[in-house]
């Protein structure tokens, strides 16, 4: 498991130095972001990040106690499987998220969890880390405060903002006029 310093580090998918930055806000209980992840990312990623124009820094903003247990156990993974991990919590989120019982909740969880390569005891040690716990939510309130997101899926993009469960063609639309030219 990763410790809480790696684990509060930003994560980020793509070149250090790509020419564009898109800051991302996401909750891992919003079926708009799991849409965004499902339909839209694939592309962005395709287009951009792989090829070295774009880097995507992920920011955890959970609107709920289960986006936020959820964040802190793809946080423990590690910075290698991070990615991975939000993609299989996305992909799962009807699974886990609307569990019937908190104890179904932390079940599914643990499961998602051991994928992720985490054995039950560091499941168990990740939800119950109060410094991963309270850093989530501190960047959590200095977004709100530095940048005023107010819903999630939030993307900033320079100085434009995309709001919502958008298409490619958005992105696309911010993005390459930001690109150096060839």
């Amino acid at each position: 498991m990763a410790d809480t310093t790696e684990a509060l580090s930003e994560k980020v998918l793509g070149k250090a130095d790509a020419p564009v930055t898109i800051q991302a806000f996401e909750s891992l209980t919003c079926p708009h972001c799991a849409a965004f992840e499902k339909e839209t990312m694939p592309q962005i990623k395709k287009d951009y990040i792989d090829t070295g124009k774009v880097k995507l820094v992920y920011n955890d903003y959970p609107l709920d106690g289960r986006a936020l247990l959820a964040a802190m156990v793809a946080r423990c993974t590690g910075n290698a499987r991070f990615f991975g991990m939000i993609a299989i919590l996305f992909s799962t989120q009807e699974t886990w998220a609307h569990a019937k019982t908190p104890e179904e909740f932390l079940a599914q969880l643990n499961k998602i969890a051991r994928q992720g390569g985490l054995t039950d005891e560091e499941f168990s040690a990740c939800t119950k880390n109060e410094a991963l716990f309270n850093g989530i939510r501190e960047r959590q309130q200095q977004a709100d405060k530095k940048f005023n997101i107010d819903s999630t899926p939030t993307f900033l993009i320079g100085d434009q903002r995309i709001v919502g469960e958008q298409p490619f063609s958005e992105f696309k639309k911010i993005i390459d006029p930001m690109l150096p030219k060839q």
